[in-house]
């Protein structure tokens, strides 16, 4: 089992020092010391201010972060948790993953979804009832740019006439796909291109927002993982995909009453069923104190585990 963090930008509360060069360069040096295997970044160009007092978040462009991450780490990997697929032409998002992968020396994972906040949409000029069909047809996209090869492809809203973008990305066949959601319709597109699956924790109320399948308990995942793995069977896929998930069990790892033995037994019932990456939350209000629930971690639970 792997881990990862998001890294912890939240709404206007989180401590400005963790956007500046030293700040960030800190945070991922304590997470390349507690033996973390990757970091995260989501997706926000433009949200809306309802959004955020609604306990929404700001975020960096995360690949402009991705490759400062890549500059200042030698072993973590980089990750989108997730990029909402359909703001971008997807030429665009081929050659921001494959340009972070090269810099990375390969070490980019692309966590990939359609999005919910039609708000953002709307700022982004974007038609939010095509999300499905513009993702669909983003990874098709994608795919065939970082082929190397000519593209030639009608899509909605663009047409490429034997194009071609270099450099390919570092890793053959292609950076890892995983694919964000709690639908069918979001394993399918595991089974069918996609390398991982990520399942949102989602209270009733959150998924009738994020328009999404509510997931807030282990048991609530096992029917997810069944349907994903019959899904795997049925396309044929005869090579294991990861899935990443969270560890609620003993707290928060920034509390004082963390309970490192009952986060370890969590762990090993998610293993069990099939988890292999776990996301870690750390707090966001100090960047002391999100250098030490990474270091904390690292060394309660990773070197342990």
């Amino acid at each position: 089992m792997q881990f990862s963090f998001t890294y912890p930008m939240v709404g206007g509360d989180h401590d400005p020092a963790l956007t500046t060069r030293d700040g960030m360069r800190s945070v991922l040096e304590a997470a390349e010391a507690g033996g973390f295997g990757a970091v995260g970044f989501t997706d926000h160009p433009i949200p809306s201010r309802r959004w955020l007092e609604a306990g929404g978040h700001n975020a960096l462009d995360p690949f402009a972060a991705l490759a400062f991450c890549a500059a200042v780490t030698e072993q973590i990997r980089l990750m989108t948790n997730v990029v909402v697929v359909p703001y971008r032409n997807p030429f665009l998002l081929a050659k921001m993953v494959a340009t972070v992968d090269v810099l990375s020396e390969g070490r980019t994972i692309l966590g990939a979804g359609t999005g919910y906040l039609r708000t953002e949409y709307r700022a982004l000029g974007v038609e939010f009832d095509e999300r499905n069909e513009l993702f669909d047809e983003a990874l098709d996209t994608i795919l065939a740019a970082w082929s190397g090869d000519e593209v030639t492809f009608e899509g909605r809203h663009f047409t490429a006439s034997s194009n071609r973008a270099h450099p390919e990305p570092v890793q053959q066949p292609h950076p890892p796909i995983w694919i964000g959601g709690n639908s069918g319709r979001a394993r399918q597109r595991v089974a069918s291109k996609g390398q991982g699956w990520i399942p949102f924790p989602t209270s009733p109320q959150l998924a009738t927002t994020a328009r999404t399948a509510p997931l807030e308990t282990r048991d609530d995942l096992v029917p997810m993982l069944d349907d994903l793995w019959h899904r795997l069977e049925a396309a044929g896929r005869d090579s294991a995909v990861d899935v990443h998930f969270v560890c609620p069990d003993g707290g928060s790892p920034a509390s004082d009453d963390f309970g490192v033995d009952a986060h370890l037994a969590g762990l090993a019932a998610l293993e069990e069923l099939g988890v292999t990456w776990v996301g870690v939350p750390v707090p966001g209000d100090s960047l002391a104190r999100t250098v030490e629930a990474l270091h904390r971690y690292g060394e309660e639970i990773i070197d342990g585990s």
